[in-house]
């Protein structure tokens, strides 16, 4: 992954789980990402973005991410909104606010129909 791909993801998962309000257990996932990704650098600029407006973060994050994952290829797209649903999904369940950030996000990337596909199968078992 590149700079911008991580920055991208990793503002991605960290707007979604700000959306309702972060927990112990959401930050731990987005450390855990960071590690994983070698995106500590990248996570900081996510908090940054957020922090510097926290009220609009989300509408600012969904501009710049359309700007950004808009142009990735579609089977990309997909797969980003995938790990953020399941990232948020680790807790048991995904809220409604969490949902509808998502649904927005997939609708703004033309992919809004591979989400309900993703979730009808996540839910089927």
């Amino acid at each position: 992954m590149t700079s911008e791909e991580k920055k991208a993801y990793l503002l991605l998962k960290s707007v979604i789980f700000h959306y309702h309000g972060l927990d112990d257990d959401e930050r731990e996932n987005l450390n855990t990402t960071a590690e994983e990704l070698d995106g500590h650098d990248e996570l900081e600029w996510a908090n940054e973005f957020i922090a510097m407006d926290y009220f609009n973060s989300f509408e600012r994050a969904r501009e710049y991410l359309n700007d950004v994952v808009g142009d990735y290829p579609k089977e990309k797209r997909v797969m980003y909104i995938d790990m953020v649903w399941q990232a948020n999904n680790l807790k048991g369940y995904v809220t409604e606010l969490e949902a509808t950030a998502m649904l927005k996000l997939a609708k703004d990337w033309n992919v809004e129909a591979d989400l309900i596909e993703l979730i009808k199968k996540l839910s089927q078992g």
